[in-house]
């Protein structure tokens, strides 16, 4: 079994080569307006380094957001257009809950809070528990706010993402060792729900309508 796993939610592009019983190989970059230019070239140097070529891959992981339309997109449609291509299926992982269970092995919280670059002064969010386990499970589904608008109980949580560093003032416990999604997490998620028969659907988490519209709608607004 050999998961290629991406996710383009957050500023990181980042690419995962992952094998039962072997350190998965990493290939990121940090560039929130190069998701198209990027994501391929990672794909080829970590399907490299891993010995691998896209012929070994036996199933895709992506990273379902919520993140911004257009980066987001851009990996998303390149999973399925590999799965679809490969005849291999295709794993979907809401994106915070990757970057919740990094947060959870980087710190001995019980509870925190996941909030990313939403872009229009907002935040993607969502508040996560360790479980028995030491998984992270969701305790609320994702939201798209403005960051004053989130109870101030929630605001104090140990935070990870991108929200705090644009939000000092309002997230005043950061967790600055996890901003972006690491993918080896990602492919990990994917590969221990895809054991316990999880549904991993494969859908994008945009929450709001994208900036860009086309001609028909902007006549209709």
């Amino acid at each position: 079994m050999l998961t290629l796993a991406i996710d383009t939610s957050t500023s990181a592009i980042g690419v995962a080569v992952a094998r039962p019983g072997a350190p998965a190989v990493t290939a990121v970059a940090i560039d929130p307006r190069k998701h198209t230019e990027l994501l391929a070239p990672l794909v080829e140097q970590a399907l490299a380094e891993a010995g691998a070529g896209v012929g070994d891959v036996t199933d895709v992981a992506v990273g379902t957001g919520p993140g911004p339309f257009t980066g987001l997109r851009v990996g998303m449609v390149t999973a399925v257009t590999m799965g679809y291509a490969l005849g291999v299926p295709v794993h979907g992982v809401c994106s915070l809950d990757v970057l919740a269970e990094q947060a959870l092995t980087a710190s001995d919280a019980d509870e925190l809070l996941v909030a990313t670059d939403a872009r229009r002064r907002e935040v993607y969010w969502a508040r996560y528990a360790r479980d028995a386990d030491g998984a992270a499970r969701a305790l609320d589904a994702p939201a798209v706010d403005a960051p004053a608008h989130l109870p101030e109980r929630t605001r104090m949580l140990p935070v990870a993402g991108r929200g705090p560093l644009l939000y000092p003032d309002l997230f005043p416990a950061p967790l600055p060792e996890v901003l972006d999604v690491d993918p080896s997490v990602l492919a990990r998620i994917a590969g221990r729900r895809l054991a316990a028969g999880t549904p991993m659907p494969v859908e994008p988490l945009y929450l709001r309508r994208p900036d860009a519209l086309t001609t028909a709608e902007r006549a209709a607004r």
